[in-house]
Order: structure tokens, then C-alpha cells, then sequence
């Protein structure tokens, strides 16, 4: 059986089930922490956006993903790419999407 699997056309993102790496441990990677500081949101705020995150897309960089959600009603963006020898799912970075 093929998974449920759909595209939002207007970005490109997937909306199915979460792949088995979005229940592994969260790994905050130091890139991170700076961005942290600069666009002023906390660990505890970045898990929140994780759990309301609206979808998935493949990252421009290979084994990386975007993870879409929202924070202070915008929609943001967050980098993660999984570790699967250590099961961990590594934070790259996070950042509010611009709209053009």
C-alpha cells in the first residue's frame, strides 16, 4: 500500500505521515544557538513550532529537510537533517520565511 502522500502546489510540500526520524531526539547544532540569539526565540519556543509544524519539504542541500511552521503568526522555517546512526533528528537552523 502507498503512503498518503500530497503536495501543496504552491510550495511544494509534503503532508503525510511523519517520517520515522521526526519522533527521534532533538539535537541542537552550535549554528543554531547564534540564530537563537539573533532572531530571538528559545529552545522552548523552537519545540512548540516543531510540534505545530504544518509540513515537509527535501532541503536544496541533500539529507536535509524544511520543516514549515509558524511563530508570532509567521510562517517560519526550520532546517533539520537526520542523524541515523545516532537516531537523532539535528536542529540546523530556524528562520522566518519572507514572502516575495
Amino acid at each position: 500500500m502507498l503512503p498518503d502522500l500530497r503536495l501543496d502546489s504552491s510550495t511544494a510540500m509534503i503532508r503525510r505521515r511523519w517520517p520515522q526520524w521526526w519522533d527521534w531526539e532533538l539535537e541542537l547544532g552550535p549554528h543554531l544557538f547564534k540564530r537563537m540569539l539573533d532572531r530571538g526565540f528559545s529552545e522552548l519556543v523552537l519545540r512548540a513550532m516543531l510540534e505545530h509544524s504544518r509540513g515537509y519539504r527535501p532541503d536544496i542541500v541533500e539529507g536535509r529537510w524544511v520543516i514549515v511552521t509558524s511563530h508570532r503568526r509567521r510562517t517560519w522555517e526550520v532546517i533539520v537533517e537526520p542523524d541515523f546512526a545516532a537516531k537523532r533528528l539535528v536542529i540546523v537552523t530556524a528562520y522566518p520565511y519572507w514572502e516575495s
